[in-house]
């Protein structure tokens, strides 16, 4: 997991919470976590507090790959309004992740799982290049890199096997209103798999011929959706690399696991949920899924 490690403060109608761990690497890992074994790579500064460190390796999660440098911890501050598919950034304060220069331990190279979580897509190239023989490769990506890096992002797209974006982000970057002219553009520059996030309302996955919408789990207690999208991600790569299965129909499940993981994510603030959940939790909530889609 190549991403951002954070400290958050987040503003909902239902709360606050400030300080608090967050980070695309982070989220993605914990969720990742449930599945499989999983190293985090990702800077962090001398003000990052231990009990985090303590709490990724309470969750198995490697921490060979997490750099500390001297400086502040990257720090995102946001607040959303009842639509929680919508977050409003306050302040955003790069701090040590403008020096992010990803070099991956030696043990790492020869992964065959990797999720290059959203960032400069010229950092996720350098990262891509320090891997030996990967099975599958999936990327993120935000609306800032489709407007200001679109070509580095391009190239990027065209190496990896699965790419990561929500419906705006899809539909900015091919300027179409179609979610699924969009997939089917994505699939032709070279991805075996497109997924498109629609927050609440979803997700849909993209693969040779095959269009699958699924469902987004309906929850009765929203606290805070940050994380969600990364939790998803953690999910999925995790499913697919516990199962060592990358077909089409995997991937189905994977997208109803990664949906499962995220529905949790969403019931609390920052990662207090996936603190304490279970495989087995994850599992009978995917069944619930099962329920709720069948016809």
């Amino acid at each position: 997991m190549v991403g951002t490690v954070a400290l958050d403060t987040v503003r909902t109608p239902f709360g606050m919470a400030e300080e608090t761990l967050g980070g695309s690497a982070v989220y993605a890992s914990v969720a990742a976590s449930l599945f499989a074994s999983v190293g985090l790579v990702g800077v962090v500064g001398r003000d990052f507090p231990k009990q985090h460190i303590d709490f990724l390796r309470s969750k198995g999660v490697d921490l060979a790959g997490l750099e500390t440098l001297d400086g502040d911890t990257f720090r995102w501050k946001g607040y959303y309004e009842y639509d929680m598919n919508q977050a409003h950034t306050e302040d955003t304060l790069l701090n040590v992740l403008s020096r992010f220069d990803p070099r991956l331990p030696p043990e790492y190279r020869d992964v065959k799982y990797v999720f290059l979580a959203n960032t400069d897509p010229e950092i996720q190239m350098r990262v891509y290049e320090q891997i030996s023989k990967p099975r599958l490769v999936m990327m993120d990506t935000m609306n800032f890199w489709i407007e200001n890096k679109k070509d580095a992002l391009s190239r990027m797209i065209e190496k990896v096997d699965v790419i990561l974006t929500n419906d705006a982000e899809a539909r900015q970057f091919f300027d179409t209103p179609s979610l699924v002219k969009a997939g089917k553009l994505f699939l032709e520059m070279g991805p075996k798999a497109v997924i498109i996030k629609k927050g609440e309302h979803g997700a849909l996955l993209f693969t040779d011929g095959q269009c699958f919408s699924a469902p987004a789990y309906p929850l009765e207690n929203l606290a805070d959706p940050t994380g969600a999208g990364d939790s998803f991600a953690g999910g999925f790569i995790g499913w697919l690399a516990r199962t060592n299965d990358v077909s089409a129909r995997n991937m189905r499940k994977a997208v109803i696991f990664g949906s499962t993981i995220a529905s949790y994510n969403a019931e609390d603030f920052s990662l207090d949920r996936l603190k304490i959940i279970t495989r087995d939790d994850v599992y009978n909530r995917y069944m619930a899924f099962q329920d709720i889609a069948s016809f």
